[in-house]
Parts: structure tokens; sequence; C-alpha cells
């Protein structure tokens, strides 16, 4: 960050300062990051991912223990009926679609990659109920291939940040994996993540209230109105 831009408070600060003040204050807040949903290797993170579409990481952690016990990997969990796992996740919201996929892609697990998750995002995303944004933590998270997951929340923190203009969450994707090595992706997903979860929420910040907001743009008045 320029010497000005430090001791000029109503000065909003350049694109390239912004990058470089989000990558410093995410890593003094969060050097640890550890992954919000729990399991117990790919396949439970895979159904665990999934479930948490419209859902939150505490909920579906409320919820995997339970259909853990139906089974936790695909070789049993194809012959659990769709409606025993829809019971289950009937908390985690869409269930008729998420037990349907569950039971699906357990089936095609089995059938083609000898029970197995695959370790591409073609391979992925051509499973049911699994999505770009799902893959992308997948691999991240289970395989530690660089990915950077954009779901709405980050989109909208990037949006606020000046990190990216774009209308939806393919375009701020590629923005931030233009401004941000390969190698820091997978944490600053968790990062982005963690900060807006404790400072930077939907409801309690418009852009002009937590810290990282203003430091940005301390000259921004009106909230700041996400894109999508």
């Amino acid at each position: 960050m320029s010497e000005q831009a430090l001791h000029d408070p109503i000065k909003n600060l350049t694109k390239a300062e912004r990058v470089d003040l989000v990558f410093n204050t995410l890593n003094a807040h969060y050097p640890e990051t550890p992954i919000p949903l729990d399991h117990k290797g790919p396949y439970t993170l895979l159904v665990a991912v999934l479930l948490s579409a419209q859902c939150t990481d505490a909920r579906v952690n409320l919820i995997t223990p339970l259909l853990w016990q139906l089974a936790d990997n695909p070789f049993d969990m194809q012959h659990v009926p769709v409606a025993d796992i829809q019971a289950v996740i009937r908390p985690c919201g869409l269930s008729p679609r998420k037990s349907k996929a569950i039971s699906e892609l357990s089936k095609i697990l089995v059938a083609k990659y000898n029970g197995e998750v695959p370790q591409s995002f073609e391979a992925l995303e051509a499973l049911p109920g699994v999505g770009h944004k799902t893959a992308s933590v997948v691999m991240a998270q289970a395989f530690g291939v660089p990915a950077f997951p954009v779901d709405t929340h980050i989109h909208r923190l990037a949006q606020r940040w000046g990190l990216t203009t774009g209308k939806n969450v393919e375009q701020t994707e590629k923005d931030l994996k233009r401004l941000y090595p390969a190698e820091f992706w997978n944490k600053l997903h968790l990062q982005f993540i963690f900060y807006g979860r404790e400072f930077c929420t939907a409801r309690g910040c418009d852009g002009t209230v937590c810290p990282l907001c203003k430091a940005c743009y301390p000259k921004r008045k009106k909230p700041k109105i996400t894109r999508k």
C-alpha cells in the first residue's frame, strides 16, 4: 500500500492496493483455514458439499453424522432407499433433489470409478447434483488442486471490495483467479468465507460498515448494491 494511502484516510484505494489489503488482512485474521464441513474422506466431503447448497455448514454438520449411520461410502449408499436418505437430510432443504442426487452419484461412483471420487473437474461436474462450485470445493479440499470456488457470498464480498465488476459468480471467479496466484486460491476461498461470516455478512454490512469495506472505500457513503 502506498504511503499516501496510509496517511490519507479519505482516499479510496487503487485496485492494486485493495488486492494487497484484502490478502494481508485475511491472512492476519485467518492464518489457519480448517475445512468447515466435517467429513471422513473425499466421498463424505462430496456429499456434505452437495448438502450445503442453500444450507448452512453448521446445519450440514449436524445432519451428516445421521446420514453416515445409513452409509458413509458409495458401495453402501447405493442400496439405501432414496426415501430413507431424504428423511435424514430434510432439514438441509431441497431434500427431494439432494437425496436423489446422492443415491444416483453413489451408483455411478461404484459402476464407473470403483467407488472412488474422480479427481477431475469434468468428471465431478458430470455427476448428478454436482455443479462447478461443488466440484471446485472437492478438488481443492479433498485433493489439494488449486481452485477458487465462488458462491453468492464470495461474489458479494469481491464486489464490495472492488475486486470484480462481474455480474455473476463465473466472472467473479475468473477475476479473482487473475488477481491472486494459484498457490493461494484454496486458502483464500476459505478466508473469504470466514471473514464474510464474521464481519461482512449480507445484512450486517452493505459495503460501508465492516473494516475491510471502510478501508477499501473510506469515501463510499451509499450502500454497495451487488450485481447479480
